[in-house]
């Protein structure tokens, strides 16, 4: 990248010395025309000198693209390699060891937690491949909203802690129109980031309400460190993670809200972040005309 800035600073360096060098010989070889020269070189400069702010925008925003990229890869490679190593171990382990039923049970449970981490994954990357396809559009059903955020909430529950740090306020019945799979993805993304960013054993609270207008409000909110305002703005975009690559500590691929934003889009739905009391941030969803 410093190699890259290096050769552009030269080259509009060059450029701009070359353009006074020139207009300063068109001048003297024909001063009568000296004002024209003067204001057709400032005119030319002022787009050379535009295009070349431009140009240097792209290039940054090309290299911090393919840097998250590297990011998302190296994340994946992290994010399989880990669950897929611990179920081995797991299964090497009943294989080779005498062990008691309830050892079996134990290490076959937390193998089917590894498992789980690993069918996340694979939902996000297939539906963000989906999602950026210009011909794919999502299948819409109507079903019950409510049991899957309860279905969702009770997977996560158990892979959490062992104490109950989920909280619900679900409103019954509520039926919506829409991607089932999709917002499935949606429901597990939201709840699963606010128990990867919260301390352990925090309480989260998930809500679900119908408003009035025709509205349908769902809201996911944690005590973890919250998000600063200057990053609230591009947490939804894609790769992009809160915090310094360098000291985050926290496991993720940076799709997850990318997803969601994306998903709650094709739904004509919105999302806002707000901060929660007296720490942590809340995730609200809005639907409109939910129902068929």
């Amino acid at each position: 990248m410093k190699r890259a800035l290096v050769l552009f600073y030269f080259l509009v360096f060059y450029a701009i010395t070359q353009l006074f060098w020139w207009g300063y010989l068109l001048v003297n070889y024909e001063p009568e025309r000296k004002v024209m020269i003067i204001g057709e070189g400032v005119f030319f400069l002022l787009i050379f000198l535009w295009g070349a702010i431009r140009l240097k925008k792209l290039i940054i925003r090309e290299h911090k693209d393919q840097q998250q990229q590297q990011n998302f890869l190296l994340a994946v490679t992290h994010e399989l390699k880990s669950p897929l190593a611990s179920v081995k171990l797991y299964i090497q382990t009943i294989l080779k060891r005498d062990l008691d039923r309830e050892q079996q049970k134990s290490f076959l449970s937390n193998s089917l937690k590894d498992i789980e981490r690993l069918d996340d994954l694979v939902e996000n990357v297939l539906l963000t491949t989906k999602l950026e396809s210009k011909s794919f559009n999502l299948p819409k059903e109507d079903f019950e909203f409510t049991k899957v955020i309860n279905d969702v909430v009770d997977r996560l529950q158990k892979n959490a802690c062992s104490t109950q740090i989920i909280k619900t306020d679900i409103q019954e019945g509520v039926y919506i129109y829409a991607d089932k799979f999709a917002i499935t993805n949606v429901v597990n993304n939201l709840i699963e980031n606010a128990i990867k960013y919260s301390p352990p054993c925090a309480n989260i609270v998930v809500k679900l309400a119908e408003k009035e207008e025709g509205k349908l409000l769902f809201s996911v909110a944690d005590h973890g460190h919250g998000i600063p305002d200057e990053e609230k703005k591009v947490i939804f975009n894609k790769f992009y993670r809160v915090g310094k690559e360098s000291t985050r500590k926290a496991k993720g691929t940076g799709l997850g809200l990318y997803i969601v934003k994306t998903v709650l889009q094709k739904h004509n739905a919105s999302i806002k972040v707000k901060d929660n009391t007296p720490s942590g941030s809340i995730f609200e969803v809005t639907f409109e005309n939910y129902a068929s």
